[in-house]
C-alpha cells in the first residue's frame, strides 16, 4: 500500500492574510514571526487567540523574566528549536544572562529557589498535568494564586504553540537565527533537549 505524504504547510505571507488579521499584523508593525504566519492559514482561530498570547508573552502577573522561564522549559520538554530559540532571543533582550537561560535545559536546574519551583511545577504540569500539592505549598511562598494561574496558562498556551510547530517543522527567523546565532543552533539545542528528556524521567 503507497503511502500519502503530509502536506507541509509554508507560513503564509501578510499580503495573502484576511482583513480579520488586520490588527494582528498591525501589533506586529507589519512583520509578523513565522508562527503567526503559520497561524494565518486558520485566521479567526488567530484573531481568537491573539489576546491570550499577548497576554501569555508578556509574562502576565508572573512578569517577563520568570514568564520567560517558563516558556523556554516548555520548549525543552517539547524538543521544539522554533519555540527555544525565538525565546532565547526574547529572554536575552530583556536582560536575562546566558547562564539563566541555559539552566532551562537542566534537569536539575541551579538558580534561586523561587526560579527552580517555577520550573519544577512546568515539569510536572508537562508530565503530571498538574502542579502537584507540595510543589504548590513551596510556591505559595512566594506567588499568589493569580501568579500560579498564570503560571498554568502560559505553560498551555506554548504546548498549543510547540504543537504547531512541531507538526510542520517550523523554520526560525532568519533574524531571530543570526542574533542568537553565537549562543546556540539547533543541533546543539536537539541534543541537549534529547538528553534532558532523559534526565527528567530520573529526578
Amino acid at each position: 500500500m503507497t503511502k500519502t505524504p503530509a502536506t507541509q504547510v509554508a507560513p503564509l505571507e501578510v499580503a495573502q492574510w484576511p482583513s480579520v488579521l488586520d490588527g494582528v499584523s498591525a501589533d506586529m508593525n507589519g512583520a509578523p514571526i513565522n508562527v503567526h504566519k503559520l497561524m494565518a492559514h486558520s485566521p479567526h482561530l488567530l484573531r481568537a487567540w491573539w489576546d491570550f498570547r499577548n497576554y501569555s508573552v508578556s509574562g502576565g502577573s508572573l512578569g517577563a523574566r520568570l514568564g520567560e522561564l517558563v516558556i523556554l522549559r516548555v520548549g525543552v520538554h517539547l524538543g521544539a528549536w522554533y519555540e527555544w530559540g525565538s525565546h532565547v532571543d526574547r529572554a536575552q533582550r530583556i536582560g536575562m544572562s546566558t547562564d539563566s537561560i541555559f539552566q532551562t535545559l537542566n534537569a536539575r536546574p541551579n538558580l534561586d529557589m523561587p526560579d527552580n519551583l517555577i520550573l519544577a511545577a512546568v515539569d510536572e504540569l508537562m508530565q503530571d498535568h498538574k502542579i502537584n500539592a507540595q510543589t504548590r505549598a513551596a510556591l505559595e511562598q512566594h506567588f499568589s494564586t493569580a501568579q500560579l494561574m498564570d503560571l498554568i496558562a502560559i505553560q498551555g498556551m506554548y504546548v498549543i504553540l510547540g504543537g504547531f510547530i512541531n507538526t510542520w517543522d517550523l523554520t526560525l527567523d532568519e533574524a531571530v537565527a543570526k542574533r542568537i546565532e553565537t549562543v546556540t543552533n539547533r543541533a546543539n539545542f536537539e541534543c541537549a533537549a534529547s538528553e534532558f528528556r532523559l534526565a527528567i524521567h530520573d529526578v
